[in-house]
């Protein structure tokens, strides 16, 4: 009986700490590259190209209710700071298999005016690298390619963009 409860608390245990990982455990690392093969509104983008600019880098699906809250977000911040050297790149990681056909992620962007770069992540290399686990997922890289912040989930909009206006202002 002993051994049993044991199990059961080694169990538990390790299921708080396997889901305890914190998003921003990345912060203060270098940035890992996006190694996706199809692009849309963009030829390919590689970090060590976009050294002095600041890029965001935001994972998400077309079919996530949450991603579409965030999404006028993107819109705006790319539009108004893409001139200062900020940078959108939306990793577009699919959870249903019709997210995974390019041409529904093509229609969504067209229907939704998205205009900043979006590789198409189906086989979650990209999502690996960064170690991520949820739509949306919003990673601000520096002028050096280094992650200084990380933000989960909807809200929170003008932290972020104070976060974008912070590092923009750096050299």
């Amino acid at each position: 009986m002993k051994h049993k409860m044991l199990m059961v608390i080694w169990v538990v245990l390790l299921g708080i700490f396997s889901t305890s990982i914190r998003a921003d455990a990345r912060v203060g690392m270098k940035a890992p590259d996006i190694s996706n093969t199809t692009w849309l509104n963009s030829a390919p983008l590689r970090m060590d190209e976009l050294k002095g600019k600041v890029v965001m880098v935001e994972f998400w699906t077309f079919g996530c209710y949450n991603c579409r809250n965030v999404e006028p977000y993107l819109r705006q911040w790319y539009q108004q700071y893409k001139d200062r050297g900020f940078v959108v790149i939306g990793v577009h990681s699919p959870e249903f298999s019709h997210e995974r056909q390019v041409d529904n992620v093509q229609r969504y962007m067209k229907e939704h005016d998205i205009r900043f770069p979006v590789p198409i992540d189906n086989d979650f290399s990209t999502w690996s690298a960064y170690g991520n686990r949820y739509w949306p997922a919003m990673y601000l890289i520096d002028k050096r390619g280094i992650i200084r912040y990380v933000k989960v989930g909807e809200g929170g909009y003008s932290e972020t963009e104070r976060q974008i206006l912070a590092l923009l202002a750096e050299e």
